[in-house]
This record gives structure tokens, C-alpha cells and sequence, in this order.
């Protein structure tokens, strides 16, 4: 769930930065082994394999939950983190292997946080019902990792994990970090615009690496768990500047699950964003 971390420092200390560099590698596998769905040790496994039985959490948990419950009620469903189990017949490697319109239908009893008895800190998952807490998970590492930098430094660090971005402020002088925005065209290969960060999060969304395309058509990654298929008319990609990463990576994905409607969301929530 957590990416490798890059951590770029504005200091001359080697001591330091090594320092710190160890900091973030220890807390970033430290949640990746706490909650990804991909193990088979930890609170996450558990849930997804009571068969119903009631699963008492701890704090940290029960808080992912609480931000998970509302993310799906601001975004009235579309947000849901029981949504997970549609991987199994989306399979999104660029390819035009779509699933039959019968095996989507087949999931969509299995998902619904609705269906989910949550009342911290004890939640009660149906059978057959999983969570994933991956779509919040790496921007959650990298608040995390930043709250324990800010400890030793507070100032003249970026923590990047995959794209998911932290300034601990600027850069010695005062000058910000600056950030290439990718075109989705031509990911990785180039660049449409630069962002210059000095403080908070930022956080990308998009179709760029993971997507299917058959007779024409594009069909991202981003899918809406009340149809169990991709929305329709969504960006291309939208990145986002808010106060956290969890924040600006919540918003930049709320952004793309409104389809059409992602820049009328972007400005009434009065962030610095890029919508293409």
C-alpha cells in the first residue's frame, strides 16, 4: 500500500538525513504490514475473513475507518472502501479484456459501506464482504512519516511516495519545491505544468498507468461502487494542494468519481488543483 519513499533534503548534514531516512523507511513499513489487504498478520486479514464475527480495532484503525465513513458519506456512496472486491473481474493492465456486464452485477451485493455494522471501535463485515483501506492508505504514510520528520526538522524536506508529496516548508533561502505535473499522454516521458510547494500535501488521481482500452474507448481505473464500472466522463488526472496529503489525495479522488462535475467540485472546494 505504501510506496518506497523518495525524501529530499535541504541540509548538509549526512547524519541527519540518514536519520531521518530511517525514520520514514521504519514507518513506512510499519503500515504497510498494519494495513494492507495483502497480508495475512494483521487487523485487515482478520476483517475480511470473520465471516461476520465482530472485530474489535484499535485507535489508529478505528480512525482510518471513521475517515473512510466520511469520505463515503460526503461522496454520497461513490467513495467506499468495500469496493475492492471489483478487482476481481477489473483487471486493469491496458489491455481491452472487459468483464461481462453479468460478473459485475454478480459483485455489487458484496459492496456497500452501508451494509457495514461500524460502531467504534468494533466493526461487523457481512460474509463475503471485504475492506480496503488502499485508496487512502499511501497518503496516510506520508502525513504519518512527515509528522515524525517534523520532530527533527522542521523545514527543507519533501517526502515523496509514489507521486503522494509533503513539504515540511520550503527549501533553504525560502525558495519552494518544485513539482512537475505529468501529462497523461506522455507519463513519466512529459510534462505539462510545474507546481511550486512550499508547506502541506499534495496528491495526483488519474488514468494514466492504469486503465483498459477497447474499440476506442478508455476506461480508467476509478470505478463507482453503486455500478460496479468506471465513471463516466472522468478527467484524465487531477492533482491537488490542501493543508495533508490524506487531504489533497481524498479530494483529487472525490475530483475524479464526479465524473464530468470534477472541476465544479474542485472549485467549491476552494483548492489550488489542476484538472485535465
Amino acid at each position: 500500500m505504501a510506496s518506497p519513499c523518495e525524501i529530499l533534503f535541504a541540509v548538509n548534514d549526512r547524519a541527519l538525513a540518514e536519520r531521518l531516512l530511517r525514520i520514514a523507511w521504519k514507518e513506512t513499513i510499519r503500515i504497510e504490514q498494519k494495513f494492507s489487504r495483502y497480508r495475512s498478520d494483521n487487523d485487515i486479514h482478520r476483517i475480511n475473513h470473520s465471516n461476520g464475527t465482530p472485530i474489535r480495532v484499535d485507535e489508529e484503525t478505528a480512525n482510518l475507518l471513521d475517515f473512510a465513513q466520511q469520505c463515503w458519506e460526503i461522496s454520497e456512496g461513490k467513495f467506499d472502501i468495500t469496493s475492492g472486491v471489483l478487482r476481481e473481474v477489473w483487471q486493469f493492465d491496458g489491455s481491452d479484456n472487459l468483464p461481462t456486464p453479468e460478473a459485475v452485477a454478480a459483485l455489487l451485493p458484496r459492496i456497500g459501506w452501508d451494509k457495514v455494522k461500524w460502531r467504534r471501535p468494533v466493526l461487523i463485515l457481512r460474509p463475503g464482504m471485504e475492506i480496503d483501506l488502499g485508496g487512502i492508505g499511501k497518503e496516510y504514510a506520508v502525513d504519518q512519516t512527515a509528522q515524525l520528520i517534523r520532530r527533527e526538522l522542521e523545514s527543507g524536506v519533501l517526502i515523496n511516495y509514489g507521486g503522494d508529496l509533503y513539504a515540511l516548508g520550503p527549501r533553504q533561502g525560502g525558495e519552494p519545491w518544485g513539482v512537475g505535473v505529468d501529462d497523461p499522454e506522455a507519463t513519466g516521458i512529459r510534462q505539462i505544468g510545474a507546481v511550486k510547494l512550499s508547506k502541506g500535501g499534495l496528491a495526483t488521481s488519474g488514468d494514466a498507468r492504469r486503465y483498459l482500452l477497447k474499440d476506442g474507448v478508455r476506461y480508467s481505473h476509478i470505478l463507482d461502487p453503486t455500478t460496479g464500472w468506471p465513471v463516466p466522463d472522468a478527467p484524465r488526472a487531477v492533482t491537488v494542494i490542501a493543508g495533508t496529503c490524506l487531504e489533497a489525495g481524498m479530494l483529487a479522488t472525490l475530483a475524479m468519481l464526479q465524473g464530468g462535475k470534477a472541476r465544479e467540485f474542485l472549485e467549491a472546494q476552494e483548492v489550488t488543483f489542476w484538472c485535465l
